[in-house]
């Protein structure tokens, strides 16, 4: 509990520094990892409904840094894709992840690092 409450509130302070809502955050990280999608697949991916998901990507297309494209195959559907606004905060976000995983990663050691990389997986496998 103690570390996901660390992790929670580290995760928050970063994201809150550039101006997101965390909903927004993990939309733009959803779309920066898989790449452009449509509204029903991000919800998916977010865990969240297609309403609820289509307020995110309102605000992300107000702040420039998401835009809705028509599906050529289904002219009522909307692909979603992060402009270069939003491949840059990915990309920031990004660095931000990298450079505490090297943090853990130095104060556990190679070999408690790998065994921690393998406790992730079974549980990201099972979750």
């Amino acid at each position: 509990m103690e570390f996901f409450d660390r992790f929670s509130s580290w995760e928050s302070s970063i994201i809150e520094a550039g101006h997101l809502k965390i909903a927004d955050a993990h939309a733009i990280e959803v779309l920066g990892h898989y790449g452009r999608m449509n509204m029903k697949e991000l919800a998916g991916r977010l865990g969240l409904t297609t309403g609820t998901t289509t307020m995110t990507v309102d605000r992300l297309e107000r702040g420039g840094y998401a835009c809705r494209i028509r599906a050529e195959h289904d002219r009522r559907s909307y692909i979603i894709e992060l402009t270069s606004s939003g491949c840059e905060a990915y990309e920031e976000h990004h660095r931000h992840h990298l450079s505490l995983a090297e943090e853990i990663s130095s104060i556990l050691g190679e070999k408690d690092s790998e065994l921690f990389v393998a406790i992730l997986r079974k549980i990201n496998e099972n979750i």
